[in-house]
């Protein structure tokens, strides 16, 4: 899961981001309100992190124009502005969640997987999952990848969902191939590799990020940066 948080505080921001990547997460960071709003639209984030009173552009001004392109991405306001209308606002901006400083890092933590869990499930509405750049139709098996249509056969559109599914997290061999292919023993074949290679040369080939990485010894993951 890749992260932006946008705070100037220097000791916070790193405080925030070494708990954050602690508990798993990939996060980018912006010290000033217009970096934070050219990255968070230049790049695909799984959930914001924003203090409002930030250099150059505010927090709430980030959502409100994040908002006008970007309606799903989750954003969770988090300063020191803790009165009813403050929040009343923070949500008319459209912020997901609303965390007063100071405040526990666990709770935190609780509010991104809530959020993150949350938006998983919204990306399943009308059979849609989506990935980077990749949105997948569970209906008609259609693939597209910024914009290009992919053509996938049975198997590799299997094993696809299948990463998605588990993205960002190592599958080996074998749980790829209980799962795509319900084997259930050791076969002596490298159908795994030949499919994962198959399905590398039609979403990856010809694109500039690659997605799916080789954990030697261990297996394959899912994930926009090696």
């Amino acid at each position: 899961m890749k992260l932006l948080l946008i705070e100037d505080e220097l000791k916070t921001s790193q405080t925030i981001k070494q708990g954050l990547e602690e508990n798993g997460y990939s996060v980018e960071t912006a010290y000033d309100g217009e970096t934070g709003l050219n990255m968070a639209l230049s790049n695909k984030y799984n959930l914001i992190i924003t203090d409002i009173m930030i250099p150059k552009i505010n927090g709430l001004d980030i959502c409100k124009r994040l908002r006008i392109i970007d309606s799903k991405t989750p954003v969770i306001m988090l300063t020191a502005l803790g009165m009813t209308s403050d929040k009343i606002i923070g949500f008319e901006m459209g912020t997901d969640d609303y965390i007063v400083k100071p405040f526990e890092f666990a709770e935190l933590i609780a509010r991104v997987r809530a959020l993150l869990k949350r938006s998983e499930s919204n990306n399943l509405i009308n059979n849609i999952m989506s990935f980077a750049d990749i949105t997948v139709n569970l209906d008609n098996m259609e693939v597209v990848r910024s914009g290009k249509q992919i053509k996938l056969t049975a198997k590799e559109f299997g094993l696809l969902i299948y990463f998605i599914k588990n993205k960002g997290r190592v599958v080996s061999k074998s749980d790829i191939a209980e799962h795509v292919w319900d084997i259930h023993f050791d076969t002596g074949t490298n159908i795994v590799e030949v499919y994962v290679n198959y399905l590398r040369n039609k979403i990856d080939k010809d694109f500039k990020t690659k997605l799916i990485h080789t954990r030697i010894g261990m297996g394959y993951v899912l994930r926009t940066e090696d």
